[in-house]
């Protein structure tokens, strides 16, 4: 049974972790948002899969938000408490270290539990929809905004497509119309007009590049400023729809897995993934043990003076983590040993700093003349 104390401790904690990670999530939907909108300028996915897929990529970096979100939430929480002396009359009213543990492992297990469904699953589930989603899309020329009887713009400068009839599932063209300018290598742009009685769309088994394939039509190649024009008529024409590029510093085939498949794989990528999945929720634990000293403040101390430390101290053990998982993945370690050793050496100077805080100070001996 929670006291009243417990209560009052959970509801000012989780009032401003929920407050701190909206806010971060707010900001890292900016940087989304722009990665996105860089993919769809590439020709990556067209544009009306684009609000879909920042949504799946918010999902997929959750973890790490929430992770930031609870460690400054809790500091920034026990930090006002501090600050309005509100710490200093419970402890004089008899309030020990138990008092603020029990509501802070309550809050610990519920934020830990949250990170590790994120990173076991939702994440993992959200980066596999988003690449099924961006998949579909390059295979419809009806996601990628084309419709019958209007002039349509390929992505990634692909030119201008023209169809008369289209059909139900977007694959089947009927009269098709199609310009493309591209520039030689003299320098001199070329006008590349091809018509077609009728097409069909269809991707590289690699999923590399969309063609649509045109039967009974006649292609011209106009270079400009040039009187040297070509004319060929064709019975059947495949032409590059546009090329889907993607950014391949990115691009990690052990990320989109599920945590059973995942730990069934035997290659260095799929160990450091899977070794920072079932540390996140450990990394949660250890954050907030280590918010409970650094939150301490005295009345006239500077605002934000113990925060920036608390914020080099998150990106400290955050970056040693990241150390760890390049090593897992260049095969120089083949186990995540270190990574929990780190995280149980931190658990452990948190402990004994938080214990330091509360150890009752030895009474000095009056000195006599």
């Amino acid at each position: 049974m929670l006291s009243i104390l417990d209560r009052y401790f959970l509801r000012e904690l989780a009032q401003t972790v929920a407050a701190t990670v909206i806010v971060l999530v707010a900001i890292s939907a900016g940087t989304t948002f722009a990665q996105v909108l860089k993919q769809v300028a590439n020709g990556s996915f067209p544009a009306s899969v684009m609000f879909q897929v920042l949504g799946l990529n918010m999902l997929d970096g959750l973890s790490t938000v929430v992770l930031l979100g609870g460690f400054l939430g809790v500091l920034l929480s026990l930090g006002r408490m501090y600050r309005e002396s509100e710490m200093h009359v419970l402890a004089s009213s008899g309030m020990g270290p138990g008092g603020l543990l029990r509501p802070m492992a309550i809050l610990a297990a519920a934020l830990a539990l949250l990170v590790g469904t994120v990173s076991m699953w939702l994440g993992p589930w959200s980066a596999r929809t988003s690449e099924a989603l961006v998949a579909t899309a390059n295979r419809s020329v009806i996601a990628a905004g084309l419709d019958a009887g209007r002039f349509t713009e390929l992505p990634g400068k692909g030119g201008i497509i023209f169809v008369n009839s289209l059909s139900r599932d977007g694959t089947v063209l009927g009269n098709t119309f199609i310009a493309t300018d591209r520039a030689g290598k003299d320098g001199v742009h070329h006008l590349k007009l091809i018509t077609g009685k009728n097409g069909q769309l269809y991707q590289e088994s690699d999923g590399n590049g969309r063609f649509l394939s045109l039967n009974d039509g006649w292609q011209y190649e106009i270079p400009l400023g040039a009187d040297n024009w070509r004319k060929m008529q064709y019975e059947r024409n495949d032409t590059s729809l546009s090329n889907v590029q993607s950014d391949n510093s990115e691009d990690d085939p052990a990320h989109i897995l599920d945590t059973i498949a995942l730990a069934q794989v035997d290659s260095p990528e799929a160990r450091a993934e899977f070794a920072w999945r079932t540390i996140a929720p450990a990394m949660m634990v250890v954050l907030l043990m280590l918010a409970l000293p650094l939150s301490k403040q005295t009345p006239r101390e500077p605002r934000f003076g113990r925060l920036l430390l608390a914020v080099l101290a998150f990106y400290l053990y955050y970056l040693l983590l990241a150390l760890c998982r390049s090593r897992l993945i260049k095969g120089q370690w083949h186990h995540a040993t270190p990574m929990w050793v780190i995280s149980l050496l931190v658990l452990a100077i948190a402990g004994w700093m938080f214990r330091a805080q509360y150890q009752s100070r030895k009474s000095r001996k009056a000195v006599t003349a």
